[in-house]
């Protein structure tokens, strides 16, 4: 009994000590043990449509963008490694991302195997049981953003075998040191639904992996251009309405700041898809369906640092500067470089969540309408904390993805066959009641 007082009175003066932007749903520790069943069935529902929505979004983004022959590959890859990724985390993912502190780069192995989870997470109402399956949801969503840089050329060994350590060696310690209590929690750095520890860390390590594995035969030309416009439409489509749940369920309570919080990823989404058409238009005289896209990407990652934080009025200004840049970063990584990151996570979701994590230091001022800064903050010493996290971010994403990398391929290749990827292996026929299709109706892919 004594040692629970004494855990209560530890948690209850934690909460004091955060940061009001850090726990929007805090609750009164005398009802620590008791869940709100309105936020409960809001976060049920955030995660459920996150899985909905953003992941077959991705997915169908990343089959669109390559080749026809690349694209059974690309969901099956997609799927396999959610679904490894699912059961890690439960295993020792989630625990490492938000167990017990440790130190302040790890979590505490309390939650090992979900073996001691709270009836409430705490500092909120809803059952960490909850938590949980955002977070999964979430786990999910970066590892396929990473896996898109190497669509229609990695071997599916190497892909699952990254793409499941990818999410427990750099998600889960970059979620820990943000959200769970680490260490640039504890310097004031501010990420709100997962511009850093999700799309700058995704597109950092999609980045690194591009080029570790090297660029498609035929790249860049018309044997890996985007066969399919419309599925990039709709995968885009389907992550613009998964992104709703991702940015309302960080706010972790059904209340006003989740719906405010996605106003602002709406707006920011919707201005830097047409400024992204705009520039288009002034460059080239032309608008694409592939422009719209990559605008809207651009404007969800840029906003996600800042969306329960800021004004709308703020969100329309970060879209506003989230598409040139963005516009701009991918024009330079695909021609200047000339990087084959297949799916842009870098430029578009990399780049987006460093300007939006920069543009937070500024429009979290309450003269802008943000929430303001914390006692004896300013927009310097907000902006030196965001660019401490990036730098981290980034250097633990460039080395730990180096490591996955090339540590798998010594027991994987990771590339498929040159005959595979010009689509001239094909598998072997697998046994069916059904009559075969017509030849023109088969889709192959390989299965390397």
């Amino acid at each position: 009994m004594i040692a629970r007082l004494a855990r209560i009175f530890t948690l209850a003066t934690a909460a004091l000590a955060a940061p009001a932007w850090a726990a929007p749903a805090l609750v009164d520790p005398a009802t620590l043990d008791v869940s709100n069943s309105g936020d409960t069935a809001f976060m049920l529902i955030c995660g459920a449509l996150l899985m909905l929505f953003a992941v077959p979004g991705v997915l169908l983004m990343q089959a669109g963008r390559g080749t026809a022959r690349a694209a059974q590959g690309v969901f099956l890859h997609g799927t396999a490694i959610a679904a490894l990724v699912s059961l890690l985390w439960v295993v020792v993912g989630y625990t490492l991302a938000f167990g017990d502190p440790s130190g302040g780069v790890i979590g505490g192995g309390n939650a090992w195997m979900l073996i001691a989870l709270g009836n409430v997470r705490f500092g909120t109402a809803v059952p960490e049981s909850a938590f949980v399956l955002f977070q999964i949801a979430g786990a999910m969503l970066a590892a396929l953003l990473v896996a898109g840089a190497w669509a229609g050329r990695g071997r599916f060994g190497w892909a699952l075998a990254f793409g499941g350590m990818w999410s427990l060696i750099v998600y889960a310690p970059v979620a820990h040191w943000i959200w769970g209590g680490g260490w640039l929690y504890g310097f004031g750095v501010l990420d709100y639904a997962g511009g850093i520890a999700l799309h700058f860390c995704a597109g950092i390590s999609a980045l690194v992996a591009a080029l570790v594995i090297g660029r498609r035969t035929g790249w860049p030309g018309a044997a890996a251009a985007t066969h399919n416009p419309v599925m990039v439409l709709a995968g885009g489509a389907l992550l613009f309405i998964g992104n709703f749940a991702l940015t309302g369920g960080w706010t972790l309570a059904a209340t006003d700041d989740a719906s405010s919080a996605i106003i602002n990823a709406h707006v920011a989404a919707c201005t830097s898809a047409l400024v992204w058409l705009l520039i288009e238009k002034l460059r080239t005289r032309t608008v694409s369906a592939m422009g719209a896209v990559n605008g809207l990407l651009a404007g969800l990652a840029a906003i996600a640092p800042a969306s329960g934080l800021v004004s709308p009025g703020a969100a329309i200004l970060i879209g506003v500067i989230a598409a040139p840049a963005c516009y701009f970063g991918l024009r330079f990584v695909t021609e200047t470089l000339a990087i084959d990151d297949s799916n842009h996570a870098f430029a578009l979701h990399g780049i987006g969540g460093l300007v939006g994590a920069l543009l937070v230091a500024i429009f979290i001022s309450d003269a802008f309408g943000g929430v303001g800064y914390g006692e004896g903050g300013s927009m310097i010493s907000q902006l030196v904390a965001q660019l401490v996290g990036l730098a981290g971010v980034a250097m633990w994403s460039i080395l730990a993805t180096l490591i996955i990398s090339y540590g798998v391929a010594m027991a994987i290749p990771m590339r498929i066959s040159p005959a595979e990827e010009a689509g001239e292996a094909l598998a072997a026929p697998v046994a069916s009641a059904e009559p075969a299709p017509p030849a023109a109706e088969q889709i192959t892919a390989p299965q390397g």
